[in-house]
């Protein structure tokens, strides 16, 4: 079976069969495929892919062990432990993300496992779809392995679709004239797209008319703080200074971005000192969404626990500063933006 995420939002795909179910209607009836292979370079689609997968996995068989692992963090030794039967007997699925990420040594076993096609084990490996470690997707690909794609929604079209997919997830609808303007409001980035629509299907009642996102869309305020903040928290100071100057232009209060900088840095540092496990496991633990868990451990790359104590220090500084102890709180975020960056170098 190829699944593919432009079929997931309403749109045709070409040069695959097309699968009409969505992805949360994703069924294996009892079966649950040796190899899904998520393929493309939407990390978003792909950390919803792999979540969905890994819950459709869990409803047709409640006991399944489900583990997952960064590609560039896996050697042969975890390979080996990771793919070995479960002590107690449970299926296991065992999920790979940024296959493309795997050092040279650990590509041949791995591949060797998905020739292998052990009863008790099922692979979920995610690859940006680039050349580099194509012998992973060749390989599952040649023995017909399900396939979804996460490929990067390029036109307009596609991004309206995702609204409005988005917003019947919710339980709304949203007229075309609507939706447009959602989109001319929020911008490209499909995570913010689908916290956008969402709230607006809470706050509308369902039914999101043109007029209804005008009254509404001050929830923008929420997302264009967000978005600052994963940039920030990414050590992309050019990225999060640029679109933080788009949210103060359209009028978002320097106390919600700050708030959004704060939110971000103390989610890290909370999963960070959670230590590395299943992210459904510690989100569980940390009373948090999967894809919120899943995000912060990309984005905690790169941070050490110095750098952490550092950067609650500039975010807890940055809430007094906005709220009136800066003469300009804009150059307060402009610093603070910078100083995150440092502290995640240490």
């Amino acid at each position: 079976m190829s699944v593919c995420a432009r079929d997931l939002v309403g749109l045709a795909c070409h040069d695959e069969p097309v699968v009409e179910s969505a992805l949360d209607d994703i069924s294996f009836d009892g079966t649950i495929p040796a190899v899904v292979l998520v393929v493309g370079d939407d990390e978003f689609l792909a950390a919803r892919a792999i979540e969905q997968v890994s819950a459709a996995a869990r409803r047709a068989d409640p006991d399944i062990d489900v583990v997952e692992r960064a590609g560039a963090d896996v050697g042969v030794a975890e390979l080996t432990e990771m793919v070995s039967p479960s002590l107690f007997g449970e299926r296991r699925l065992v999920v790979i993300t940024d296959v493309q990420d795997l050092r040279a040594a650990v590509v041949e076993p791995l591949v060797r496992v998905i020739r292998s096609g052990a009863d008790d084990l099922s692979l979920v490996l995610q690859h940006t779809g680039g050349a580099k470690g194509k012998a992973v997707l060749t390989t599952g690909r040649a023995l017909r392995a399900t396939e979804i794609s996460s490929a990067r929604l390029t036109r307009p079209d596609e991004r309206l679709a995702f609204v409005r997919s988005e917003v019947r997830r919710a339980g709304g609808s949203i007229t075309p004239d609507a939706a447009a303007l959602l989109l001319d409001a929020v911008g490209s980035d499909l995570r913010e797209l689908s916290t956008a629509a969402v709230q607006l299907v809470g706050d509308s009642g369902g039914r999101i008319d043109a007029a209804a996102v005008t009254a509404y869309h001050r929830g923008r305020a929420e997302v264009s703080g967000f978005a600052v903040a994963d940039r920030a928290v990414l050590g992309d100071v050019a990225g999060a200074l640029e679109t933080l100057r788009w949210a103060l232009s359209i009028g978002v209060p320097h106390v919600v971005i700050a708030d959004a900088l704060a939110e971000g840095v103390r989610t890290v540092a909370r999963v960070t000192a959670a230590g590395r496990g299943n992210p459904y496991q510690l989100a569980q633990q940390l009373a948090m969404p999967p894809w919120k868990v899943k995000r912060a451990l990309s984005q905690a790359r790169g941070w050490s626990d110095p750098g952490l104590r550092l950067a609650l220090e500039v975010v807890a500084l940055l809430n007094a500063d906005v709220k009136g102890v800066a003469v300009d709180p804009g150059y307060a975020l402009e610093r603070a933006i910078a100083r995150l960056r440092d502290a995640r170098g240490r």
